[in-house]
């Protein structure tokens, strides 16, 4: 997916990627996404690395960060809200390594991504995946 000018696709361009991804997600799923927010990184920093024992960052494409919701209570309402990070470079090279739309690549972190956030299994996220495909 090269832009009309030849450049990668930016990190603009993977938000909206994302919420395309978002949109695409059906009930009763849907109405529990409104407080996630995206943003695109180009890579994972090191301390998120480090935390996750990964040792490179061209080996993390997507990021949950917050409490999944079968954990939350009234009790965590101070915290700051859950957040879905994109990592554009992991993904661009994944992209060019097998071929696979862009588009298609996108909407299948975020989906593993917002499994987390429901607490759901391999399995459950990959029906999940299949119902917003």
């Amino acid at each position: 997916m090269m832009m009309r000018d030849g450049s990668q696709p930016g990190k603009a361009d993977f938000e909206t990627m994302a919420h395309a991804a978002f949109r695409a997600i059906p009930e009763p799923f849907a109405a529990h996404l409104g407080e996630i927010a995206v943003r695109v990184e180009d890579f994972a920093d090191d301390e998120t690395l480090n935390a996750l024992g990964i040792d490179s960052a061209w080996h993390l494409s997507g990021l949950y960060h917050g409490r999944p919701l079968d954990e939350q209570s009234s009790w965590s309402s101070g915290e700051l809200p859950p957040v879905i990070t994109l990592y554009r470079e992991p993904l661009l090279a994944e992209w060019r390594r097998t071929g696979v739309n862009l588009v298609d690549l996108v909407r299948h972190v975020v989906i593993h991504e917002v499994g987390h956030h429901f607490g759901l299994s391999d399995a459950e996220m990959a029906a999940l995946e299949q119902q917003a495909g």
